[in-house]
């Protein structure tokens, strides 16, 4: 049984629900554990001083660090202050469905990187959301058999166990400090270093879904990472290869036209609710495009 170091970053989130669970379940493994929050320096002051009870949990702890170090710098940081040798990452807006979660991990036998996967449900929060929809109409690539067939590039940071051996090795690159595409760019690197990534099915639930205003916003800045970062991503984001075949074939100029002449309007009915996967994709490539 593996001794772990369950590791949360969080910006705005309260994790005491989540630690709670997850506390509960580690008593139960017969085996050393820790679990540490990460505060990567949140505006809402009211949920920090919520999270500080997490301080009065056995094993657990809450670090709070007042400047947003970025996604990738705040679990490099965790790697660096857990003691025990495999590492679990969990974002914080994740719900754990199974009361066996950290068993799975624990008695499983690989000792590289574990990728457990993410499902869909509906929470208690906006129902049918753009977000929900958009992760709904991609809930079949979350399938374990799915993702097995692209390890690398179906490597997500919202919930995987790694070895911290291997995490402090090939630490997330702290280029990557807005949204998007550390994970993609983590999974590229372990690829290069041969390091072993399994895809099992341990999954975490997404039931928390931000309005639509912040989805799209939050959708445009993980655009905006990916043109930063374009050169090293090629082969590892499907938008890359759609711009890829578009220019093959000299369609660029066309989409960008489309793009000035009704991306305002597509995104105005993304907003307000009227999603086809169709019409978000188009939005994405013309914003990317616009870049």
């Amino acid at each position: 049984m593996k001794e772990l170091s369950v590791l949360i970053p969080t910006y705005n989130d309260d994790c005491t629900h989540l630690v709670s669970t997850l506390q509960q379940q580690a008593e139960k493994l017969g085996t050393a554990y820790e679990i540490i929050v990460a505060d990567d320096g949140s505006s809402d002051q009211e949920t920090v001083r919520r999270n500080r009870s997490i301080n009065d949990v056995p094993h657990c702890r809450l670090i709070e660090r007042h400047e947003n170090a970025g996604r990738a710098a705040i679990r490099n940081f965790l790697a660096q202050q857990a003691r025990y040798p495999f590492l679990v990452f969990i974002d914080a807006d994740m719900v754990v469905p199974h009361d066996d979660y950290l068993r799975r991990y624990a008695s499983h036998p690989c000792e590289t990187v574990i990728d457990g996967g993410i499902m869909v449900r509906e929470g208690n929060g906006p129902q049918h959301t753009l977000r929900y929809q958009y992760e709904k109409s991609a809930e079949g690539s979350h399938l374990v058999s799915d993702r097995r067939k692209h390890p690398y590039q179906h490597f997500h940071t919202a919930n995987f166990l790694v070895a911290r051996t291997v995490m402090l090795e090939h630490p997330f690159d702290e280029r990557f400090r807005r949204y998007g595409f550390e994970d993609v760019f983590f999974g590229k690197q372990l690829k290069e270093h041969q390091v072993v990534v399994e895809h099992i099915d341990n999954p975490l639930s997404f039931e928390i879904f931000e309005d639509n205003a912040s989805f799209l916003n939050k959708t445009e800045e993980g655009l905006r990472t990916l043109h930063q970062f374009q050169q090293e991503l090629l082969g590892y984001s499907g938008l890359l290869h759609v711009v890829s075949r578009l220019r093959h074939f000299g369609l660029l100029p066309l989409v960008r036209c489309w793009h000035r002449l009704f991306g305002g309007c597509e995104r105005n009915r993304l907003q307000k609710g009227h999603y086809s996967p169709i019409l978000f994709q188009l939005y994405r490539l013309g914003y990317f495009l616009g870049l």
